[in-house]
């Protein structure tokens, strides 16, 4: 591996080689834009498909359940999938596959073909988010490592921002078609340039079969706790709850499987490596309090400061804004300093972040919001770039696809399980200060938001407290 390490640095030392990179960089940039920007654009076009099929809520939410539901299950096997057969191919096949499902979402006659094309979408996406990461270690030095996750994070914050208002545009002066059409030129040009750029690596897998057991298991597991944590829009049912017992026992089933297995979907020693369990662990939990700011943010900003739609955007748009140029600094940051001790600094400022939220009152207006997010943003890329960075840097290059899907996935479990727990935190809490029945009051939406970033802060203090015993155990190691 160190051969192998001293070869690919003294590959990228000449200035056409760093151009090479540069390029490689941009086409892995671009995939990263579009897997985000398939999430969030989607979203703003739900009122105008309910009107164009004549459709309920329950039914167009689907759109956007599809696409989630697709990565979420699917994206630790594509990134398995990419070790045995190569990365490159596989990420290729993705663009493609999305670029060609974008093409059948703009075209579906009917809503339920528009479903499902969203599913192939979200396949295409699951490819390339498990595989934008892995195909760091194989195009950047290491001393780099940290400024390309970075650039990569800043990009997919870019696509989180971009998507709302961008799709707002296009509804607006070509209609909902135009939110889906929009991915192929961009597409297009991503598939062209990651086809010229991308390194040609052999297969680094022990040349075992494919876990075909442990896929559908995991996939089936995923979906069931995906959909009781999303059906019932915050109502927890009898469905809701059957489903998380067929995910518990799924999880047990998977373990069981995976033990007996000659080639696992996951080796058998991640299950054991305190390290990468610790930095999933973060992850899914920083996911899930990022979660609160796009869920509960919307109605204290509405109902508490009064603001119109217009302003609750704009505000809301501070936040990814923020992360997307904190990403940017943090992988130079990350790369001078180490990959731990910026996690360490970035909870630290994430935790802050979430402590001064719940301490928020209407009377100080959009800064007494701002403000925290502001901090709680910077937290937030910096632990990105920095986790990403540390568990990306030590793995062998036979495993860097899969465990790229792990991280995806606990980042998208986060971002699910926050949505439903958060939301629920949020109206018990707002529903117990509100007078009656009805339109959400100022005070209860107030206290609401404050109780909900007080849980947060104490999901963020368990993340902090995992990252000091992490960098504690590598300064040992080293």
């Amino acid at each position: 591996m160190a051969i192998a390490e001293q070869s690919r640095i003294e590959l990228i030392a000449t200035p056409e080689q760093a151009r090479s990179v540069g390029w490689a960089l941009a086409s892995l940039s671009l995939a990263t834009l579009l897997s985000s920007l398939g999430t969030s654009i989607a979203s703003v076009g739900l009122p105008s498909l309910m009107q164009a099929f004549g459709a309920s809520f329950q039914h167009v939410q689907w759109v956007v359940l599809a696409y989630l539901l697709a990565i979420t299950t699917l994206i630790v096997s594509a990134g398995r999938l990419a070790d045995m057969v190569g990365r490159r191919p596989l990420l290729l096949c993705g663009i493609a596959l999305f670029t060609a499902a974008s093409v059948l979402c703009g075209l579906a006659p009917t809503l339920w073909l528009l479903v499902a094309a969203r599913s192939v979408q979200g396949l295409g996406a699951a490819m390339m988010m498990a595989l934008t990461l892995a195909f760091v270690g194989e195009t950047v030095a290491r001393t780099k490592t940290g400024s390309a996750m970075g650039l990569l994070g800043a990009m997919s914050s870019i696509g989180t921002t971009l998507g709302p208002s961008l799709g707002g545009l296009l509804i607006a002066w070509l209609g909902w078609r135009a939110i889906f059409l929009v991915n192929v030129p961009l597409g297009v040009l991503t598939f062209s340039l990651a086809f010229r750029t991308l390194p040609v690596r052999k297969t680094t897998t022990d040349g075992g079969g494919f876990d075909a057991i442990g896929t559908s298991l995991l996939a089936l597991t995923l979906a069931a706790y995906a959909l009781a944590m999303t059906l019932g829009r915050g109502s927890f049912g009898v469905l809701n709850l059957g489903l998380l017992v067929a995910a518990g026992a799924g999880v047990l089933l998977f373990a069981f499987v995976e033990a007996r297995v000659s080639n696992p979907l996951i080796q058998r020693a991640k299950f054991r490596d305190r390290t990468l369990n610790a930095s999933l662990a973060m992850s899914l939990i920083v996911a899930t309090v990022m979660m609160a700011t796009l869920v509960v943010a919307p109605f204290y900003l509405s109902s508490a400061l009064g603001l119109n739609a217009a302003m609750v955007g704009l505000v809301l748009s501070a936040g990814p804004l923020v992360s997307s140029l904190s990403a940017l600094a943090a992988g130079r940051l990350v790369d001078r300093f180490g990959a731990h001790r910026m996690m360490v600094t970035g909870l630290f400022s994430l935790t802050l972040g979430t402590v001064l939220m719940s301490l928020v009152r209407a009377d100080f207006g959009i800064a007494g919001y701002v403000v925290p997010i502001i901090v709680t943003c910077v937290g937030y890329a910096l632990f990105q770039t920095a986790n990403n960075s540390a568990v990306m840097g030590g793995v062998g290059a036979e495993q860097r696809g899969a465990v790229s899907g792990l991280l995806n996935l606990a980042r998208n479990l986060g971002l699910i399980t926050g949505a439903s727990v958060m939301g629920a935190v949020f109206a018990v809490a707002s529903a117990a200060r509100q007078a009656g029945a009805g339109v959400l009051t100022p005070h209860a939406a107030t206290y609401g938001m404050r109780v909900t970033f007080v849980t947060a802060a104490v999901l963020a203090c368990v993340a902090l407290i995992l990252a000091l015993f992490s960098a504690r155990a590598a300064a040992r190691r080293s």
